[in-house]
């Protein structure tokens, strides 16, 4: 791991916590053990201001690119639960996926569980597309 633990906007960080406690009513069970890792995972992490976050790290609106072992290549944008739309490579922070990356940074491997089983994948590639997200209207 490039920054010995997750990295992440304080803000984003709220807005997380809230999105994982709103999560615990979903019955999809990879997704639930999904919040539950990411959680535990954000008790350790590094929380930063806006002008502190390095360029490489996945955050809300990033566009990644990611590699799987087993051969599979995947670039998607990082979004918000009511801006997901899997056709156009649109990816909620409240899916298995999204839950996966955020607060990684390029050239970190993650395993992680997904429906169709554990997964390891290495991020190739952290695009930040314009400027982040409004929390403010979220918040």
């Amino acid at each position: 791991m490039k920054y010995e633990k997750l990295i992440i906007e304080k803000r984003e960080f709220v807005l997380l916590k809230r999105f994982m406690n709103l999560s615990k009513y979903y019955k999809d069970d990879t997704l639930g053990e999904s919040i539950k890792k990411l959680s535990g995972e954000l008790e350790l992490a590094s929380v930063c201001d806006e002008a502190d976050m390095p360029k490489d790290v996945i955050r809300f609106n990033s566009t990644v690119t990611i590699a799987a072992q087993n051969g599979w290549k995947k670039k998607f944008q990082l979004v918000m639960p009511n801006h997901g739309d899997v056709k156009n490579d649109k990816i909620s922070i409240l899916t298995p996926m999204g839950a996966a990356v955020i607060g990684y940074a390029e050239g970190d491997s993650i395993t992680w569980k997904f429906p169709a089983g554990e997964q390891t994948m290495t991020i190739e590639k952290v695009e930040q597309e314009g400027a982040p997200i409004n929390l403010n209207m979220v918040l």
